[in-house]
């Protein structure tokens, strides 16, 4: 007999809410919550579709952690704190194996980033996974992607191009060895939320965004809503050891600047502050690159060698097969 939806959520969803702030968790109309004092309240919602933003034969607990590490990512570019998150579950049917794996998975990555499921929906359609987290900040620390300014130094945190990778594995364009292959899933479904990092930069920096759909498409939304522009050392630009061992400069760098899914922070510091950053570098808190600068304009520049350099794709569109 197939589960109820009220089963359904108790079986696989509900835990008694203990973590701050939750009043009244799952069970009730609403979540009831308190925001901590002196502090902002951060939101974000993504809604990851199966066979789109992952393969639908994908093993749920990787599909699950995926979902939740890009939404915890965004928290990480405001700056603010995990707190709550909320799920809306679509699937063409109540698997309860598939539902056994997506929920250890779930709650194995809000334990270990201590973030509470506090409410959702579930309902049968296509398969679709919808998670709203919440967050808080202290206002004057919030990263805004308008804040940066002319002479602003780029930085990134980590190494990009690796979910590109993985994501050309998985659609068999791009074939490795066993070692590389972990190497790349790990990167693309299990991507780690620089929550640490959104940490320690907070009075550094007042601007950030998390590299989703690739960096030269997320800087360009700095530079839209900062009205500035931005130059980008393609040769700085940070790739892993495993990028280098499996594809050519150019395919690399392609994969660097708009292959997206890799989660890193992008942020900008003023040159006043540069030496704090260079300083949590040096004493291994923060790994991170500076890649350009902020420039007068509106456009984002690459540069390899010193001159302009024009990449195949600046980054996704959701809508680019429209």
């Amino acid at each position: 007999m197939a589960l109820s939806e009220f089963e359904l959520i108790k079986r696989y969803f509900f835990q008694s809410a203990r973590a701050f702030g939750v009043n009244m968790g799952i069970g009730d109309d609403c979540a009831l919550l308190s925001v901590p004092e002196n502090k902002v309240l951060a939101v974000s919602m993504d809604t990851l579709v199966g066979g789109i933003h992952f393969p639908r034969n994908a093993d749920p607990e990787l599909i699950a952690e995926r979902a939740l590490r890009v939404n915890l990512s965004d928290l990480a570019a405001m700056g603010a704190e995990p707190l709550w998150f909320t799920l809306g579950l679509t699937m063409p049917k109540a698997d309860e194996q598939w539902l056994e794996g997506f929920s250890r998975g779930l709650f194995a990555c809000a334990d270990q980033y201590n973030i509470a499921l506090v409410g959702g929906d579930t309902t049968r359609g296509p398969l679709a996974i919808t998670i709203q987290v919440h967050g808080a900040v202290e206002q004057d620390y919030a990263f805004m992607r308008g804040n940066a300014r002319v002479g602003d130094v780029i930085y990134v945190t980590d190494q990009l191009g690796n979910a590109a990778a993985a994501l050309a594995v998985i659609r068999q364009e791009l074939s490795v060895g066993k070692s590389a292959f972990s190497y790349f899933m790990q990167h693309y479904y299990r991507p780690v939320p620089r929550l640490k990092e959104a940490k320690l930069l907070r009075g550094i920096t007042h601007c950030a965004i998390d590299v989703s759909d690739g960096l030269l498409a997320d800087l360009g939304h700095i530079c839209e809503e900062s009205g500035v522009g931005a130059k980008v050392d393609i040769e700085r630009v940070p790739v892993s050891t495993a990028l280098n061992k499996v594809a050519e400069a150019e395919q690399i760098a392609n994969w660097a600047l708009g292959g997206g899914d890799d989660y890193q922070l992008c942020f900008t510091v003023p040159q006043a502050k540069m030496a704090k950053v260079e300083q949590l570098i040096a004493d291994g808190k923060l790994n991170a690159t500076a890649i350009g600068e902020i420039v007068k304009g509106g456009d984002v520049t690459c540069l390899l060698d010193g001159e302009p350099y024009e990449p195949s794709r600046r980054g996704y569109s959701h809508f680019d097969r429209a």
